[in-house]
C-alpha cells in the first residue's frame, strides 16, 4: 500500500481497508491494462479522484447496474447521473470527463485523415459523441474537396424519437463553411439503427438540393447502442 493512499495525519497502517484496494486496482491497471478490469473496475478507478475518502465500490456496482455498461455510464445525462444516490457534483464532472476525452480523442483521430478512407475513425467518432445520447440528434460531417473534415457542427437536437431536420438549412450552412461534400448522421437513442422510412426520404431531399450546388452527400450514417447503418451502404440514396 502506498503512503500516499493514507488520509492527511493519519499512519499509513490506519487506513481503511479501501485503500489497499485502490492500489492493487491501480496496479492491475497498470500491469495488465484496462482490458484486465471489470467495467465496474474501471468506473471505481475513475471514481478514486472525485471520492478519496469513501469506498467507490458499491457506487461504481450501481452506475453499471443502472446504466448497462461503462460507456453507457459515462455518456449518461447529467440529470440521470444525479438519480444516482451518493453521487454528487465532483464524481458527475469526474464521468463525464472521460466522455469528453474519448470524443476529443476521436476528433483529432479522424482530423488527421481523409474520412473517406478512414471510415472506422468516421464510425468511432460518431458513435463516441451519439450512440448513448438519449435525444435524437442530427449532426453534419463538413468535408473539404480531400474530403478532410472541416467542421462538426449539431444542427438539431430533438426528442426520444424525432429532430426535425430542413434540407435548404444543411445545404445553406455546407456553402457557409465552403463544404465540397457532407456526412449526415444521426442518432437514435432506441439502439436500433435501422432507417426509418422518414430518414430515406431526408437524405434525397438534401442530396437532390445539394447536386446541383457541387455538394455531394457521402453518406447517411444512423448510429445506435446497438450498432450503426450507412444509407450508402444499404443502397438506399
Amino acid at each position: 500500500m502506498s503512503a500516499d493512499d493514507a488520509l492527511p495525519g493519519q499512519d499509513p497502517a490506519e487506513t481503511p481497508h479501501y485503500h489497499g484496494h485502490r492500489e492493487r486496482l491501480r496496479d492491475r491497471f497498470r500491469r495488465a491494462g484496462a482490458e484486465a478490469l471489470s467495467d465496474y473496475e474501471l468506473m471505481e478507478l475513475v471514481l478514486f479522484r472525485a471520492l478519496p475518502r469513501r469506498d467507490v465500490k458499491p457506487l461504481a456496482k450501481a452506475l453499471i447496474s443502472t446504466f448497462g455498461s461503462f460507456a453507457e455510464a459515462v455518456h449518461a445525462p447529467t440529470t440521470r447521473l444525479k438519480e444516482i444516490d451518493g453521487l454528487g457534483d465532483a464524481a458527475i464532472t469526474e464521468i463525464q470527463l472521460v466522455a469528453a476525452a474519448a470524443g476529443r480523442i476521436a476528433k483529432g483521430q479522424l482530423k488527421r485523415r481523409t474520412a473517406l478512407s478512414s471510415w472506422t475513425q468516421v464510425i468511432d467518432y460518431c458513435r463516441a459523441g451519439m450512440a448513448f445520447a438519449d435525444k435524437e440528434q442530427f449532426r453534419i460531417l463538413f468535408l473539404d474537396k480531400r474530403n478532410h473534415l472541416i467542421a462538426d457542427e449539431v444542427q438539431q437536437t430533438g426528442t426520444i424519437d424525432h429532430t426535425p431536420v430542413y434540407p435548404r438549412e444543411v445545404i445553406k450552412r455546407a456553402l457557409e463553411v465552403s463544404a465540397t461534400a457532407v456526412i449526415l448522421v444521426h442518432n437514435h437513442p432506441s439502439g436500433d439503427p435501422t432507417p426509418s422510412a422518414a430518414d430515406v426520404q431526408m437524405t434525397k431531399a438534401i442530396a437532390t438540393i445539394a447536386a446541383p450546388l457541387g455538394i455531394t452527400v457521402h453518406d447517411h450514417i444512423i448510429i445506435g447502442k446497438n450498432g450503426h447503418a450507412s444509407l450508402k451502404s444499404m443502397k438506399l440514396m
